[in-house]
């Protein structure tokens, strides 16, 4: 038995519409609209206190983004109580324990699962089994299905697809060839053949990856100037990860000139780090391998990948210098607990005012979470 968990504020009575309008677009639209950040440290907390809960019904528990989770129940049954009682359970103490509610999904497959999280919202217990789920849900949208979005939806509306149970009862064949191999997998989800279990938990995090990026102050003309502004980002990307108890296995960074070229790479590191000084070292290894300044920069972006927890066991190296690194992380805390009370520019780096302006850049002020996908595994 999976369930599907889906957290929602208690105060929030309706679903946001996602959109991938950019901010100055949406300001275009709407000029009076008000942008409100994002509170990440706190979403991660509740994240973390609701893991707890879940905990103590099973251990195969697998994230889905850093606000849905799957949870196979399946052995606590002759503990605990079927998937609807556990779902009762679970609901009644969110409620009490944390203040806000969940919606959730019950079913003997993730993807109905998840879909039994998203029939309604934001306070409800979904389930669908063999017998009722062509009932229910063959009748709803295409695009209420994992995976089918915009683009997707729009291709099948051509072929007269309007509905997961369109989309069940379409020929595998048709489907592979206009979409490719994911028309074979949105088929199969349509008809509830996912057989995917629950990963159990373990040292993976929530989310996949935390990041940062910045349009400069002004054009970059040499490295001094990247090493600068990658300092920043590696400040602000290492302090996130250290806030939400992750480190990272890979570093990327993305670049784009004043010319409007833009790339972006990525490298593995010999151990799992969340110290500053190694995600900027390795941020500007990347750069040196892969730029040759034809023109000058415009943008610079760093981001931690691959996320474990912190406690994560690791291996000691004969070629690491663990007691340096042991004195970095001290030091990399201390910074975040002096800036945490007086601000970001409370203390700074020597090194950031070899350049007066480029110093100036608060890169903590803004970041960017990419949630785990479905396929991640």
């Amino acid at each position: 038995m999976s369930l599907g968990v889906r957290r929602i504020w208690h105060k929030c009575p309706f679903r946001p519409a996602i959109c991938s309008m950019a901010l100055w677009q949406a300001r275009q639209a709407c000029p009076d609209v008000i942008f409100v950040p994002p509170r990440m440290d706190l979403y991660l907390k509740f994240s973390s206190m609701l893991r707890e809960i879940y905990g103590e019904y099973t251990d195969k528990i697998e994230p889905y983004g850093c606000d849905e989770a799957w949870l196979d129940v399946s052995d606590s049954s002759s503990l605990k109580g079927d998937g609807r009682k556990i779902a009762n359970e679970i609901s009644a103490r969110v409620k009490k324990e944390l203040g806000i509610t969940v919606s959730e999904g019950i079913s003997w497959n993730k993807i109905y699962a998840k879909l039994g999280s998203d029939y309604k919202k934001p306070d409800a217990i979904t389930e669908f089994n063999r017998e009722n789920y062509k009932s229910l849900i063959w009748k709803l949208p295409a695009s209420d299905l994992l995976y089918v979005g915009r683009s997707t939806n729009r291709t099948l509306s051509k072929y007269g697809i309007h509905t997961i149970g369109d989309l069940a009862c379409m020929d595998p064949d048709f489907q592979m060839k206009q979409l490719g191999k994911m028309g074979l997998v949105i088929h199969s989800f349509a008809n509830g053949w996912d057989e995917s279990p629950v990963a159990p938990e373990g040292y993976s995090a929530p989310i996949k990856s935390i990041g940062n990026s910045t349009t400069t102050p002004r054009d970059l003309e040499n490295d001094l100037d990247v090493q600068i502004i990658f300092m920043a980002l590696a400040e602000s990307v290492s302090a996130r990860l250290r806030k939400h108890g992750f480190k990272c296995n890979t570093v990327a960074i993305s670049i784009r000139d004043n010319g409007l070229f833009h790339f972006s790479r990525q490298m593995h590191l010999r151990e799992p780090t969340d110290i500053t000084d190694e995600i900027m070292e390795a941020a500007m290894e990347l750069f040196r391998d892969n730029y040759d300044w034809p023109h000058p920069i415009r943008s610079l972006g760093v981001r931690g990948a691959d996320l474990v927890t912190a406690d994560i066991p690791v291996q000691m190296s004969l070629f690491m210098n663990e007691e340096k690194r042991a004195k970095q992380e001290k030091m990399d805390k201390a910074a975040d607990e002096i800036r945490r009370r007086f601000g970001y520019f409370s203390i700074q780096r020597a090194f950031m005012y070899q350049d007066k302006i480029l110093s100036k850049l608060d890169a903590q002020g803004s970041h960017t979470v990419y949630p785990v996908g479905y396929f991640v595994r």
